[in-house]
C-alpha cells in the first residue's frame, strides 16, 4: 500500500510557520540553476583556511557528566543553557562555538531506564533552538519538533519518561531549516541511558567506558569554525548542497587525539555526530560488537570494521591486553583520504588488572512479526524541484510542518518502505525499528533495535517498527543535516 497523504486544511504551511518565527523564506538555498536539475550532488569537502594540527597531539576530552540540579518524586532534575564560549579546539586558536553549558560537545547526562528525566533548556543564543533527544522513547510534546521553537531568552522543559532499554542516545539541535548549522556550531551532547539488565553484564566500566562523539568541522585561518550558509536564509550555498564535510576530524571535540590506556578491555560509545560525512571505524584488529542505536545486541560479535553514517550509534569493546606497552593503536576511517582517514590513537602505556568480560548473551530482542503489520509505507527520498528553487524531498514534497503524512494507529505494527537516490540516513522519531531487507536481502543473525538507517545510493530498506505509549506528532528525516535543513522530512501523527 503506497502512503496516504493529508493536507490539514487551514494548518499552517512550512513557508507560514518561517514567517511567523521571523525566517526569510526564499527558494531552498536561493539556488538558480542548481546541479540538482542536471545530477544529484554529493557531499563536498569544505577545506580548511587554518593550518591543520598534527594528528595525535593532543589528549581525549571526556566530558564532565551532568549532575542533577535536584532530584525529587522520582524525577531528575537537569539544566542545559546554550551560550555562545570560546574553546581551544585547535592548538593555539580560540574558536567561538555555540554551547550547551558554553562547552562542545555539552555535558554528557547518565539517566536511568524507567526514571523520569526532566531536561530545562535555557536559550541564551541570540537564536531560537529546539532539542531533541535522538533516539529516545519520548511524548511529542517533549520529542522537538522542528518548529517547537525556544526562541531568545526564553526557556522550556522536556521530560524524558525513558520507558526503554539501555542505550546509547545523544542530544542536539532540531530547529527546522538551521539544524545543520546550529549543530555544526556545537550544540550536540551524549546522553546515556542504563538499566539492571545491563548493569548485571561485567562489561567495562568507570574509565574504561568512553563515549566518543565523532564530528568533522573546517576552520578559518582565526580559529572560526567555516560554513557555507546562506546569510539571513535557511539551507547552504550550492556547492554544499549534497552535505557539507569538514576536513578535521574531532573527536569530543579534540583534533585527532590521543587517548593513554592500560592494557585491559575498553568499552567504546561510538556516536557519528557529523552533518554529512558517514565513517568506516576500524582499529586493524578485531573489535567486539555489543550493541547498535536501540541498545545491546542479542550477542556480541566480532567485526573488522562499523560503519556509521550521521546519527547512528555504535557499542564496541577493543580489548587492549592484545597489544604491548608502548604500542599505538589507531582508529581510522576507511571510508575517508588523508587526514580524513584518521580519528583517534589509543597510546597503551600500562599494564592493569582486567575483571571485565564480554559475554556470549547480552540481550533478548523481541523480533517484530512483519506478517503482523497493518499496512505498508512508501517513502522515496530523492531531490526536486521546490518553491521556485530546488531540495530534498519525501514522496516528492518538501517538508511542511502542518501536514501528516501518514497516521499509525498506537500499537499497530508497520512496514516501510525507504528508497533513494544517494545516499541517505533516516532517522524515525518516537520509537526503534528492526531492518527487515536491504534491496529485497534479509538481513543475517537476530533481530536488533535502530532509530537510523543508511540508505546507500539507489538502495531500497524495508524496516518494521510499532509505535507505543504516545500520541501526537513526530517526523521521519535524513540525518544528513543540509538534506535536512532542506525540507528531507515529513511529519506523522500517532492517532
Amino acid at each position: 500500500m503506497t502512503l496516504s497523504r493529508h493536507d490539514a486544511g487551514s494548518a499552517p504551511t512550512r513557508r507560514d510557520v518561517l514567517r511567523l518565527a521571523g525566517i526569510g523564506v526564499v527558494g531552498v538555498a536561493g539556488a538558480q540553476g542548481c546541479s540538482l536539475l542536471t545530477g544529484t550532488p554529493q557531499p563536498q569537502l569544505l577545506t580548511s583556511a587554518a593550518a591543520l594540527p598534527t594528528p595525535y597531539a593532543v589528549p581525549l576530552p571526556v566530558p564532565e557528566v551532568a549532575k542533577p540540579v535536584r532530584s525529587a518524586g522520582g524525577v531528575d532534575y537537569y539544566e542545559l543553557t546554550e551560550r555562545a564560549a570560546h574553546a581551544e579546539l585547535l592548538p593555539g586558536l580560540r574558536t567561538p562555538i555555540w554551547g550547551y553549558g558554553g562547552t562542545f560537545p555539552g555535558p554528557t547526562i547518565r539517566a536511568r531506564s524507567g526514571r523520569r528525566t526532566a531536561v530545562k533548556l535555557i536559550n541564551q543564543l541570540g537564536e531560537p533552538t529546539v532539542l531533541h533527544l535522538h533516539g529516545g522513547h519520548t511524548p511529542p510534546e517533549s520529542d522537538g519538533y522542528p518548529t517547537d521553537l525556544v526562541a531568545p531568552g526564553a526557556s522550556r522543559e522536556y521530560v524524558f519518561p525513558l520507558e526503554q532499554r539501555a542505550a546509547t542516545l545523544w542530544y542536539h539541535d532540531h530547529r527546522m531549516d538551521y539544524t545543520g548549522p546550529q549543530v555544526w556550531r556545537g550544540l550536540a551532547g551524549m546522553f546515556l541511558v542504563g538499566d539492571a539488565e545491563e548493569a548485571a553484564l561485567p562489561l567495562p566500566a568507570g574509565e574504561r567506558d568512553l563515549p566518543l562523539l565523532i564530528c568533522d568541522r573546517s576552520f578559518a585561518a582565526d580559529g572560526t569554525m567555516m560554513y557555507p550558509a546562506l546569510e539571513g536564509r535557511p539551507g547552504v550555498r550550492e556547492a554544499y548542497m549534497g552535505g557539507v564535510l569538514g576536513d578535521v576530524i574531532l573527536v569530543n571535540g579534540a583534533p585527532w587525539p590521543e587517548l593513554r590506556v592500560a592494557r585491559a578491555r575498553y568499552r567504546l560509545r561510538l556516536c557519528n555526530a557529523s552533518n554529512a560525512r558517514a565513517y568506516e571505524l576500524a582499529t586493524g584488529g578485531p573489535m567486539i560488537q555489543i550493541a547498535s542505536d536501540g541498545g545491546l545486541l542479542v550477542a556480541p560479535r566480532t567485526v573488522r570494521r562499523i560503519r556509521l553514517a550521521p546519527g547512528e550509534r555504535a557499542e564496541v569493546v577493543v580489548d587492549f591486553a592484545a597489544h604491548r606497552v608502548g604500542q599505538h593503536v589507531e582508529l581510522r576511517n576507511l571510508a575517508g583520504e588523508g587526514a580524513q582517514a584518521r580519528v583517534m590513537r589509543f597510546a597503551v602505556e600500562r599494564d592493569a588488572a582486567d575483571d571485565s568480560a564480554v559475554p556470549g548473551r547480552l540481550s533478548t530482542v523481541e523480533a517484530l512479526d512483519p506478517a503482523r503489520a497493518t499496512v505498508t509505507r512508501d517513502f522515496e527520498f530523492s531531490s526536486g524541484n521546490m518553491h521556485g528553487g530546488v531540495g530534498w524531498l519525501i514522496n516528492g514534497r518538501p517538508f511542511d510542518a502542518g501536514r501528516m503524512e501518514a497516521r499509525p494507529r498506537l500499537g499497530d505494527i508497520e512496514v516501510w518502505r525507504l528508497t533513494s537516490d544517494v545516499a541517505h540516513p533516516v532517522h524515525v522519531h518516537l520509537d526503534q525499528f528492526q531492518v527487515l531487507s536491504v534491496n529485497g536481502e534479509r538481513p543475517q543473525g537476530p533481530p536488533e533495535w535502530k532509530d537510523t538507517v543508511e540508505l546507500r545510493d539507489a538502495q531500497t530498506v524495508e524496516i518494521v517498527t510499532r509505535f507505543t505509549d504516545y500520541r501526537g506528532r513526530y517526523v521521519l528525516h535524513c540525518h544528513n543535516l543540509e538534506h535536512e535543513d532542506m525540507a528531507m522530512m515529513a511529519a506523522f501523527e500517532v492517532v
